[in-house]
């Protein structure tokens, strides 16, 4: 299998307040891991920033232009009571949404059979017009519009094991049956959407944990919820809105998964996606703010993606 890594060092200039778990740290302890000698084979890759209007797959023109509004010439700018821009938030905002869209690329084109996109801001908190959560605009959600129109993807599938409840991507795909979106997250937990009943158009699949749950119920819900679903689509493309908040370590919530759940549930969608999708596999960083749980987690990640 060959796995390509895309990270870029603008990434880091997306700054945040101070104690903000959100920080540039996050990407730091992941370059730091990256570069042990284990990761050797990944392709690494820089990708460039996208146009504006890549944008406007997932994201109405109004919520373009009030993100680009927000930027402050200097300092940080509040967008809601957790999520906040600064000077470089923009260019870094587009060159994730640019390594969402190139991963896509990569994989139809068989330049790769799996990518890992280490970028922030993350993006699954995103609504159609709202920024929220840490989130600009959602890289999920662009990567598989961007799968559609691009290389005539029919049915894309988003799977979303970050703990919080990716209600922007719910958002954006709330009633069209062509990407299916999967999401085990606690519950109650921000941002309060995401209970079983939020089925969409039959395509939003969600499987609330509860705290303290741990790694028998989540890959209980994997097993009886995710993987059936995703069996039952056969999509061309799999998409990964890897969030690593889950693990036991993180502060923001009691799920308690370890590196070997992240392991188990990469290789349970590797075998989703050589059954229907030749091997085309996109995986985007959401959360983690446990720099040691993240650092462990990402790389359990990616160790199985390039196992193959």
């Amino acid at each position: 299998m060959a796995t390509r890594f895309y990270t870029h060092p603008i990434y880091l200039e997306h700054l945040t307040p101070p104690g903000h778990p959100e920080r540039p740290d996050r990407l730091r302890a992941l370059d730091e891991t990256f570069a042990e000698a284990r990761f050797d084979a990944l392709d690494r890759q820089q990708p460039a920033a996208a146009d504006e209007n890549a944008v406007l797959l997932a994201h109405p023109e109004e919520h373009l232009a009030r993100v680009k509004a927000a930027i402050p010439e200097e300092g940080l700018a509040p967008i809601d009571a957790d999520t906040s821009a600064s000077p470089k938030s923009l260019e870094a905002a587009l060159t994730a949404v640019g390594g969402a869209i190139a991963a896509v690329d990569d994989v139809f084109s068989g330049a790769a059979d799996n990518v890992f996109l280490a970028a922030r801001p993350p993006g699954h908190h995103a609504e159609a017009n709202r920024a929220m959560g840490f989130c600009l605009f959602n890289q999920a959600a662009i990567a598989a519009r961007h799968a559609q129109r691009a290389h005539g993807a029919e049915r894309v599938a988003i799977v979303d094991w970050d703990v919080h409840h990716g209600n922007g991507s719910q958002d954006i795909f709330w009633d069209d049956p062509s990407v299916l979106y999967c999401s085990t997250h606690q519950m109650p937990l921000y941002p309060g959407t995401g209970a079983k009943d939020e089925t969409g158009a039959g395509n939003i699949v969600n499987a609330p944990l509860s705290p303290q749950t741990g790694s028998e119920r989540f890959r209980e819900a994997f097993r009886t919820r995710v993987l059936p679903a995703l069996e039952n689509m056969r999509p061309d493309l799999l998409i990964v809105s890897a969030g690593f908040d889950a693990h036991h370590r993180d502060p923001l919530a009691e799920i308690n998964l370890t590196t070997d759940d992240f392991d188990w549930a990469t290789g349970r969608l590797m075998e989703v996606a050589g059954r229907f999708c030749d091997n085309r596999l996109v995986s985007i960083l959401e959360g983690g703010y446990d720099l040691v749980g993240l650092a462990e987690s990402a790389a359990s990640h990616v160790e199985r993606l390039m196992r193959g």
